[in-house]
């Protein structure tokens, strides 16, 4: 897969396919607690262009940054992990 260093590639779990063509996905990090130094999980929703709506629920997902589909959609589904 060929990727350039101004796209960014995340991976998530499909928490939503309820709209056409467009699916949430829900991307977890993990992050260092600057005093206590300890790692915390924090979670971010993308919605992500899905064309042929073969993703649903559950599904872990790699997506890819894009130029903006919507108001709201940057991403693509590229593929099911």
């Amino acid at each position: 897969m060929i990727t350039s260093k101004s796209s960014k590639t995340l991976k998530g779990i499909v928490v939503s396919d309820k709209m056409a063509k467009t699916v949430v996905v829900k991307v977890d990090r993990y992050k260092k607690h600057p005093r206590y130094k300890r790692f915390y999980r924090s979670s971010k929703k993308y919605k992500a262009h899905d064309e042929k709506g073969e993703f649903h629920t559950g599904d872990k997902v790699m997506i890819k940054e894009v130029k903006p589909i919507s108001k709201d959609k940057r991403f693509v589904v590229i593929e099911k992990i």
